[in-house]
């Protein structure tokens, strides 16, 4: 099992920018974690950081039969990009959307979001820790396909 973390942009400043809604925590710490519980799993994890919306767009595009499913956190492009909503809607993978502070107790504008209905969860809220609940829950998600998988594959060979 694949799974793709795709960063959006200014993320690469965490642990330096606005320490007081982000953390000090940078992104290869975070990283590191989700490593961590991703060979606890036996998954294999890739990680993507761009602060350019087409390049986002092209990873999303990417992860199409290469990829089982996508941890985003489009950061500032979660409420204006409808690209790539629509490239996360096309791909039809499961994904879970992260953000580190709670984007629904901040400015007004971050209340729009673009992404949440196109993907298959949210984490809203946790700080760094939201990556490890995105890791848990894509981990549940994927149990709960390859179950419903076993039972479409039992079903039909019971109708033989």
């Amino acid at each position: 099992m694949k799974i793709v973390v795709i960063q959006g942009p200014n993320l690469n400043m965490l642990g330096v920018r606005e320490q007081q809604i982000y953390g000090p925590m940078k992104l290869e710490q975070i990283h590191a974690q989700m490593k961590d519980v991703a060979d606890q799993n036996k998954m294999e994890i890739e990680f993507f950081q761009s602060n350019l919306e087409g390049e986002i767009v092209d990873k999303v595009q990417e992860c199409y039969g290469e990829a089982d499913g996508i941890i985003i956190n489009a950061a500032a492009y979660t409420h204006t990009s409808i690209a790539i909503r629509d490239a996360i809607a096309a791909v039809n993978l499961p994904t879970v959307e992260v953000h580190i502070s709670n984007i629904h107790r901040r400015e007004e504008f971050r209340k729009d979001n673009m992404i949440a209905p196109v993907c298959t969860s949210s984490v809203v809220g946790f700080g760094p820790f939201g990556y490890h609940l995105a890791m848990i829950g894509m981990l549940q998600i994927m149990n709960e396909l390859q179950a419903a998988k076993a039972a479409q594959t039992q079903a039909a060979e019971a109708n033989k």
